[in-house]
């Protein structure tokens, strides 16, 4: 899912309740806020030598003591608006990044809207070989480089 298409979503559900949904398909507990909505950019060099750069929208979200916190597609929308000016282009993958025990970042999958509000599905990232054709290794094989040049 996209940044466009996020604020897309929240547009055409106005006022209704946001809901997190994990990989695993539990929840993030009901009362979340969304503490901070940033561009987060990674420049770095594959193992096969080839600059790279990849960026992406993250909305950090964090689980007080408050309880009776419920966060809205209206409000959250308005916080949206607010960390526009921070993206090139709204055509940027959209994640989440939540600490439950450990921070992680989940990329958003989906938003599905139903009659109880909208729910982010949040997928899981791994790590690869972004250099296959060097390291001569099949994606689909769990290998470590092993070519001259890689790894």
């Amino acid at each position: 899912m996209t940044l466009d298409g996020f604020s897309a979503a929240l547009s055409a559900n106005p006022d209704v309740p946001v809901h997190v949904m994990l990989p695993d398909r539990s929840f993030v507990p009901a009362h979340f806020h969304v503490t901070e909505v940033g561009r987060v950019q990674k420049d770095f060099v594959d193992c096969g030598g080839t600059v790279r750069r990849s960026a992406s929208c993250v909305l950090q979200v964090w689980v007080a003591n408050d309880v009776a916190h419920r966060l809205n597609t209206g409000k959250l929308a308005k916080i949206m608006q607010q960390g526009l000016g921070l993206f090139e282009t709204t055509a940027i993958p959209l994640e989440v990044e939540y600490d439950n025990g450990l921070i992680s970042q989940y990329p958003v999958q989906d938003v599905e809207v139903s009659p109880a509000g909208i729910t982010l599905q949040l997928g899981t990232k791994h790590t690869q070989c972004l250099a296959e054709d060097r390291c001569g290794i099949k994606l689909d094989v769990v290998s470590s480089c092993s070519a001259p040049g890689c790894c």
